[in-house]
């Protein structure tokens, strides 16, 4: 098994197939719709039902598909859509105190659980993966179309669930809330764990590095707070191995072979793109005065 590699596994994304709906060229922007992995489906979801069962087995995606920015390092059977929301809501659930006074965490809690549901149509797509930020929010809110109108669309009608799921995820794509800016830094937060797991569990035969800027991105300086402490674990757990930090010293390992002269300015712009806190932070107006 070469360095960095981990034997692939049966997942819902893999490479070789196209049922994620990931970028190929036959997708190109414009024209990716829910059919385009809905067509590939052993069984399609019935739409207009009054049982909430479709939806519900259409969501085995999200534990099955594989968080794609890792497989890039050689990281095939690692954690699922599912697996990274579930981390998400809890940490909400440990929110600061002085913070969560002024947040509804409740919301924060339920809007970790729907922001990636999407993806389970639209797939994980990653800052390298060439679509631009303005086209996967377009395929993921007409997934969110689909799942909540013609999936939950008559499921308890009146109720006001499937619209609260479509709402809730709104709010988190738009970034304008305070609990919306909350989220977004968990999110963060989230990938910052995975990625020094990542690289204790292969003990330092694999640099993930790359995504330690991630951090510079957190709005908040309670979850700030966090990432700073994180970071300080990754440099000590570096340095236990003789090196000064853990991105680009030494060419006999992954690290050595990621990038070794740190990012690049158009991966930079990539990953800047992609981590923003919603579309309120890209236009300047997010409300971080939380």
């Amino acid at each position: 098994m070469a360095p960095g590699k981990i034997e692939d596994s049966a997942q819902t994304n893999a490479a070789s197939t196209d049922t994620s709906g990931l970028p190929t060229p036959f997708h190109a922007d414009g024209q990716w719709t829910p059919e385009t992995v809905l067509s590939t489906l052993p069984t399609r979801p019935e739409t207009n039902s009054s049982s909430p069962l479709p939806f519900f087995h259409l969501l085995e995606r999200l534990k099955t598909t594989k968080r794609e920015g890792w497989r890039r390092f050689g990281i095939h059977h690692g954690e699922s859509i599912g697996d990274h929301m579930y981390r998400m809501s809890i940490i909400t659930l440990l929110c600061p105190p002085a913070l969560a006074a002024k947040l509804d965490i409740s919301k924060c809690t339920r809007m970790a659980l729907v922001h990636d549901m999407a993806e389970a149509l639209v797939g994980d797509i990653t800052p390298v993966d060439g679509v631009s930020k303005g086209e996967k929010s377009r395929r993921e809110a007409e997934s969110m179309d689909y799942l909540c109108g013609g999936l939950l669309g008559r499921v308890h009608e009146g109720s006001g669930q499937a619209e609260g799921i479509r709402r809730l995820w709104q709010e988190y794509e738009d970034g304008e809330t305070a609990e919306s800016v909350f989220v977004h830094d968990v999110d963060k937060m989230e990938l910052l764990l995975q990625m020094m797991e990542y690289e204790r569990s292969r003990q330092g035969k694999l640099d993930l590095g790359e995504f330690a800027w991630v951090a510079k991105r957190v709005v908040l300086p309670e979850v700030q707070a966090w990432a700073s402490e994180l970071l300080e674990e990754r440099k000590e757990f570096w340095g236990r191995l003789g090196k000064a930090d853990g991105f680009g010293t030494d060419d006999k390992t992954d690290a050595g072979r990621v990038e070794s002269t740190g990012l690049s300015d158009e991966r930079r712009r990539q990953q800047d793109e992609h981590y923003g806190n919603g579309r309120a932070e890209s236009n300047g107006t997010a409300e971080t005065n939380v």
